[in-house]
């Protein structure tokens, strides 16, 4: 927790809300948390890239654009509630929001709602770049099964053997199984293009062919 706190010394945080007493105040409230903050409205196309952390005022039209996060610019969204009925809570769910902050909007409660939000945000992170990772794991293990399939074909050798045979190749490169077996692929596929068979046996020559 105390991590969370001394991270938002410094943490860039654009406040999209009209210009009024409301804003100023969290505005305020903000800078005297430790964060380099600035206001904004009407909301801005875009988002710039050296803000880390959104506050951004739900409204009822469907026009107002929420800034969305990527790995590249990864943003923790707060949003601003002035009211709840079932169009805007619509909006907040569509707005993929990390935390909430009710209007009128007071200076207590904005600190815990920020913590809060960031943690939310980094848990997220974390468990998108696990979800990543695995995606990544069981794509190679699809192309390795099927880099196996096609050396079996190709020179008739049991699963293990070819799975050896890329191995030995990965070690040999210093490349990644996942590498060679892409590679045995796209020469597969490559080939198809020729109209060539890779894993055909080839047709024995006759002495009365001429």
């Amino acid at each position: 927790v105390r991590r969370l706190i001394e991270d938002l010394r410094g943490a860039r945080v654009l406040v999209i809300h009209p210009r009024d007493a409301e804003s100023e105040a969290l505005i305020d409230q903000l800078r005297r948390i430790g964060c380099n903050v600035r206001g904004v409205w009407p909301p801005p196309a875009t988002i710039p890239h050296d803000i880390d952390t959104v506050f951004q005022i739900v409204e009822t039209s469907e026009d107002t654009i929420f800034p969305a996060s990527s790995n590249e610019h990864p943003l923790t969204l707060v949003a601003i509630v002035d009211y709840e009925n079932p169009t805007i809570l619509k909006r907040l769910l569509d707005s993929n929001a990390h935390g909430v902050v009710n209007k009128p909007i007071r200076s207590f409660g904005i600190l815990s709602s920020l913590v809060l939000a960031r943690s939310l945000r980094g848990y997220t992170r974390r468990l998108e770049g696990k979800v990543q990772k695995l995606e990544e794991t069981l794509k190679a293990r699809r192309d390795v099964d099927k880099a196996v399939k096609i050396l079996v074909c190709l020179k008739k050798v049991s699963e293990f053997d070819a799975y050896e045979l890329i191995r030995q190749q990965a070690t040999q490169r210093r490349l990644t199984m996942a590498d060679i077996a892409v590679s045995i692929i796209n020469a597969q596929e490559t080939l198809g293009g020729f109209g060539v068979d890779a894993t055909a046996q080839p047709r024995a020559s006759s002495s009365y062919e001429q």
